[in-house]
């Protein structure tokens, strides 16, 4: 075969793996690195039905190591497997600095293509057995834990979890001591709170809400600085312990060789789906409101968040049990 032929040949193949790369209708998934059920497993699949113009849009769950298995399947995935992640701030803040051996760059593996949302976690206990232990507060919280140390344990949804995060910092901002029982997922860890196994959980408000509007939990306060308008008379952890602020975020990441016009085109697709009508309707039932963070804007608040929590985790010398 000549050298034309050759080199024909490469420009032909590079060619077809560009287009299949940028072929809107191949098939694009969307990993999310969480079990079925949970706030972003029903995001994903809000975006992957009101998604237009990407074609066949699936969504498979890929658990384990708080969201890092997920998060690497997609770091390292071919360039022609159209895979995004809908990530968290687990998989892009919190695990770089949680765990000794993450396998993927949270910041250069990645290319942020949409922020979805941002909720507060919310403190919540098993209203009955608040109420016979005397917790209607925070502050009470903190009294009934400092008379009783170690005796008391948190669930979450797993170590390295937001729910981890914001206990252990609890924890240290109150000088209380209580143990930690992880579970695979917030499901799993509010039945134990529902069961009476453990004392509190801080989940995401989405997951928390159904059971708190039903009366079966009670909120003592969300996370962030400011109440949420879905629970409007539940106030901020941060009235009765000072420095208390963190949020849940998630968003949907692409690999870094994702080329722009792809990332562009994802954003706007995933941006529409999220703002449209039925969009909005699905995520209000969360108590969700969709974010308007796309692209360079995203990739800011990544950068931003991912240094913050190097330094709350550094500081409240949070380590994986």
């Amino acid at each position: 075969m000549s050298l034309r032929r050759i080199l024909f040949s490469v420009v032909l193949v590079s060619v077809a793996t560009a287009a299949l790369a940028q072929n809107p209708s191949a098939l694009l998934t969307i990993v999310v690195p969480y079990p079925a059920g949970g706030p972003l497993d029903i995001s994903a699949r809000i975006v992957a039905e009101g998604s237009t113009g990407l074609g066949t849009i699936t969504v498979e769950n890929k658990p384990g190591a708080g969201g890092g298995t997920g998060a690497d399947l997609v770091a390292k995935s071919p360039k022609t497997s159209n895979m995004v992640l809908m990530g968290a701030v687990a998989t892009h803040a919190v695990n770089p600095w949680l765990y000794k051996n993450v396998p993927y760059d949270a910041l250069k593996d990645f290319k942020p293509i949409a922020l979805v949302a941002r909720t507060p976690n919310v403190l919540v206990v098993n209203a009955q057995q608040a109420a016979s232990l005397g917790i209607k507060t925070t502050p009470d919280l903190v009294q009934y834990l400092k008379k009783n140390p170690d005796q008391a344990k948190y669930g979450s949804g797993g170590n390295g979890s937001i729910g981890h995060i914001s206990a252990e910092m609890f924890k240290s901002l109150t000088n209380t001591r209580m143990g930690h029982t992880p579970f695979q997922g917030s499901k799993p860890a509010l039945a134990a709170l529902e069961s009476g196994q453990v004392l509190l959980v801080f989940d995401n408000l989405a997951s928390a809400l159904p059971q708190i509007q039903s009366g079966k939990l009670l909120a003592l306060g969300v996370t962030t600085l400011s109440s949420n308008e879905a629970l409007p008379k539940v106030p901020s952890i941060n009235d009765s312990v000072q420095g208390f602020n963190v949020s849940t975020w998630f968003g949907l990441f692409a690999p870094a060789s994702l080329p722009e016009a792809d990332a562009r085109r994802y954003a706007t697709a995933f941006s529409n789906a999220m703002h449209s009508p039925a969009g909005m309707a699905k995520f209000k039932k969360m108590g969700i409101t969709p974010e308007e963070l796309t692209l360079d804007g995203f990739a800011q608040f990544v950068r931003s968040e991912n240094s913050k929590y190097e330094f709350l985790i550094r500081a409240a010398k949070i380590k994986i049990d």
